[in-house]
């Protein structure tokens, strides 16, 4: 028997309004809206609303988010590092355990749309396996209504403390899915030692790689080229990603050559949303149909105070760090957040590479979308309705963010908790 769902009266990224059929999780057809009765099975009557692929985190920590907490002072040191020892001094003081942390946030940003998740699990020798634990029971809360991959991720360096490289292969075989690095020449002094050990655990376990490259100009750039050589060498195209990739956006001679490295090995980008010296040159990065999805990184955590858990409201971020203003700018910003971050994930999707600008409503495609309440995609990112349908592996889901300790903050809370 198959699995069957209708959705009539949508109109996909603003066009005309038309019937879905979806079946077993994908688009099984598309027609212009008729107004005949409706089918049997479950319907979804979409009443002339908008509907966008789902929303996709790809660049998230959920071990870390202090999302409905009370609010807390920054108290880190400037810079990296005195984030990071911030967060190890007090991860442990945070009122709420790492899973119930990592599951309200999973929880907002399905209801708000997000349906795809990459999340990093720090991995060291403070932490152990337990923030990875965290995550692991947070995902499997919410297997039901989303996919969430994480990544093994060396936050302190591989190289720094004893026994990472060993945890990090302990978190592989737990069920990380991929394997992180972090500033290979910044952090650990050592990128040959760092990344041999990265690319060493993922032949062992066979699985992608995810990398934070935070470091700038032509250093970042001489990192990613030693990222490159592995991926090359061991015939990683496709497995491989980078995260914020800073050294793109420093208007360097060598970019564009990257850029185009970049696509021919199939390696993803994601970021943040990062504004003067961290953001990525989108429009380039589409035009040689490299895969680019954004996140939300930390969320109120010890690191940074951002972060609301609504990867539209990212969206907007996003275009508006980067200047757009015209509705074809900002509807990229949106594929960004939504079908580019899913091509990270998936790699069987194509990248958001501009020839087709509206993308995720054709025959074959995946099931994973939202509804919003608005005129135009560009009025979707401006306005963020707080009201979503979300459908996800062609089912209408829905989450319940009413989880003891935790506040939604802001106007996202003021309705319906």
């Amino acid at each position: 028997m198959r699995d069957s769902l209708s959705i009539t009266d949508v109109r996909p990224w603003g066009s005309a309004p038309v019937d879905l059929v979806i079946e077993n999780g994908t688009v099984a057809a598309v027609s212009a809206a008729a107004g005949s009765p409706v089918p049997a099975g479950e319907h979804v009557d979409g009443a002339g609303r908008l509907i966008l692929p789902a929303l996709s985190d790809v660049h998230l920590h959920l071990d870390s988010s202090r999302l409905g907490l009370p609010f807390r002072a920054q108290t880190g040191l400037p810079g990296r590092w005195g984030r990071i020892m911030n967060d190890r001094q007090n991860w442990r003081s945070a009122e709420r355990s790492v899973a119930e942390r990592a599951s309200f946030t999973l929880a907002v940003a399905v209801a708000n749309g997000a349906t795809r998740i990459r999340s990093h699990a720090q991995v060291d020798a403070d932490t152990g396996l337990t923030k990875l634990e965290g995550e692991l029971a947070a995902r499997e809360r919410y297997a039901d209504v989303c996919d969430v991959e994480i990544v093994a991720f060396p936050q302190v360096g591989i190289l720094l403390e004893p026994g990472v490289i060993d945890l990090m292969d302990a978190a592989l075989s737990a069920g990380a899915d991929l394997v992180g690095g972090m500033d290979p020449c910044e952090l650990d002094r050592d990128p040959v030692r760092h990344l041999d050990a990265v690319f060493g655990l993922a032949e062992k376990h066979q699985v992608g790689v995810d990398i934070h490259l935070h470091e700038a100009g032509e250093l970042g750039l001489f990192t990613l080229s030693l990222i490159l050589d592995r991926v090359r060498a061991l015939g990683m195209t496709g497995l491989a990603t980078i995260s914020h990739a800073r050294c793109l956006a420093s208007g360097l001679p060598g970019v564009p050559a990257m850029i185009e490295e970049l696509a021919e090995f199939d390696v993803a980008l994601t970021h943040a949303a990062g504004a003067q010296g961290w953001a990525l040159p989108l429009l380039d990065l589409a035009a040689a149909g490299v895969r680019v999805g954004v996140g939300m990184d930390g969320q109120r955590d010890y690191w940074s105070p951002y972060g609301n858990g609504d990867m539209l409201d990212r969206a907007w971020q996003l275009a508006f760090v980067n200047g757009y203003g015209s509705d074809q700018q900002v509807e990229h910003a949106l594929g960004v957040a939504t079908w580019g971050g899913a091509s990270v994930i998936d790699r069987s999707l194509r990248p958001l590479d501009g020839t087709d600008p509206h993308p995720g409503f054709a025959v074959g495609d995946p099931a994973e979308f939202f509804l919003v309440d608005a005129v135009s995609p560009t009025s979707a990112v401006m306005d963020r309705p707080a009201e979503r349908t979300v459908i996800h592996r062609g089912r209408l889901i829905s989450v319940d963010t009413a989880i003891e300790g935790f506040e939604i903050p802001g106007r996202w809370g003021r309705e319906g908790t």
